[in-house]
């Protein structure tokens, strides 16, 4: 990471005129015809910019957190630093990449209920006093490793229970206990957050999840401390529709509970609705099997006119790279084919995908419907930004498909009169005409 700012990292491809995202991966699908058909990313930073306005748009009360851990991409956490948008880190790799895109500390939350003592060290050098908090004796490591720290009180909710193996957050009652332990300790409680996970359906879970909220800020402010900061966690799946129920669900409880005279700041932490449209992945088929009834067979010559067939795919790419996402829990969207591939009104037949490993852990999709497929043919998996294209570079960094990153003339100009440059916000980037 030293000297990040020397060079420009990123050559970003500017799309004009009628120039599309499909016309990017046709041609990038073209020059893998013609070499080794390797797996390979399109990253739309202008998307970025689109949910950044929808979010101002709908929840400008709300000020975005970007949690690291979504997608850690430094180009991303660039547009996403130009744009203002805080950080939320898990570790001291992501406090160091964020930090080396000129975050200012006091727009870095760490997060985590059980850091690592190191982390705690390296938060308090480098200046980053935000720390969540959810149990006594993260409390007393914190107290020691870090007593200038202002802490955030994990609330637990329901939803999140409901959803975890392993529940995280503390209940109203261990919330008095830890802030009046905390007083004890000479620690300083700013902050109460709390997580809804996106797969919660019901945006009414909120009402519950801010009352509890409400009452930690009188607790705290009986015992004497001054709790400023709010954080309603993430839960944003990247739909319109979806955020603007969120906002009609939590718009009068803040209103109620934390009227703008309070003097309460609003935070959240959109990851997935920031990322995941912009980042799209093109894989290949490598091989390709027939099965009946369990059983594989070589081709559909060996069946019976009564079999129905299901076909096995095989991909150049699995969840030990792009798709590690599922192995951590994520869900992999459907694939599309690509255009190229298929003929109108073809017949589509159960398919389950498979990454190149041979491993049983390595399905990447269960069951989808796709039309008869053949080894070269192309799938393209939109809305993988949130998937797991970082945490593969854990796995095998040299094996990671390469990222071409693209950003249209409209979306570059909003940028640009939202007060972002190359020369000044954004170094790290060099700009191209597309097809040049």
């Amino acid at each position: 990471m030293k000297g990040f700012t020397d060079e420009p990292n990123y050559i970003v491809e500017l799309l004009d005129g009628g120039t599309t995202l499909e016309d990017v991966i046709d041609n990038h699908i073209y020059e893998q015809a013609l070499a080794e058909k390797n797996a390979f990313v399109v990253a739309n930073l202008g998307a970025l910019m689109q949910q950044h306005v929808l979010w101002q748009s709908t929840l400008p009360m709300v000020r975005p957190f970007y949690p690291v851990k979504c997608n850690s991409s430094p180009a991303v956490i660039e547009v996403l630093a130009a744009l203002g948008v805080g950080f939320v880190c898990a570790n001291k790799a992501e406090i160091s990449l964020v930090l080396n895109h000129d975050v200012p500390p006091e727009n870095i939350i760490l997060a985590g209920v059980c850091k690592q003592l190191s982390h705690i060290k390296h938060a308090a050098k480098n200046g980053i006093n935000y720390l969540v908090c959810d149990n006594e004796a993260e409390l007393c490591k914190i107290a020691r490793a870090h007593p200038n720290a202002r802490l955030l009180l994990q609330l637990s909710t329901d939803a999140q229970a409901e959803e975890a193996s392993m529940a995280f957050g503390c209940s109203l009652k261990s919330c008095r206990h830890l802030m009046e332990t905390a007083k004890e300790l000479g620690v300083d409680v700013v902050g109460v957050m709390f997580q809804v996970p996106t797969s919660c359906k019901d945006p009414q879970v909120y009402a519950h999840a801010l009352s509890d909220a409400r009452c930690v800020f009188d607790m705290g402010e009986e015992l004497g401390f001054n709790i400023e900061i709010l954080d309603i966690g993430g839960g944003f799946s990247g739909s319109e529709f979806q955020l603007k129920q969120i906002h009609a669900a939590i718009r009068p409880l803040l209103e109620a509970y934390f009227p703008v005279m309070s003097g309460v700041r609003v935070i959240a932490e959109p990851g997935t609705f920031y990322v995941s449209s912009s980042f799209t992945l093109a894989v290949n088929v490598i091989g390709k099997k027939v099965a009946v009834s369990n059983l594989h067979v070589e081709s559909k010559a060996e069946l019976t006119p009564n079999d129905e067939p299901d076909f096995l795919y095989y991909l150049n790419d699995g969840v030990y790279g792009s798709f590690v996402g599922k192995l951590l829990g994520n869900t992999i969207p459907s694939p599309t084919v690509h255009k190229m591939s298929l003929t109108a009104d073809e017949p589509v037949f159960p398919s389950s995908l498979w990454g190149p490993s041979c491993d049983a852990l390595d399905q990447v999709v269960e069951h989808c419907l796709l039309p008869e497929l053949t080894v070269g043919d192309w799938l393209i998996f939109n809305n993988m930004g949130a998937s797991g294209q970082e945490e593969s570079a854990a796995i095998n960094n040299s094996d990671r498909p390469p990222v071409y990153y693209t950003i249209s003339t409209d979306d570059w100009f909003e940028m640009q009169e939202a007060g972002i440059s190359l020369d000044n916000t954004m170094k790290n980037f060099s700009l191209v005409q597309y097809g040049l």
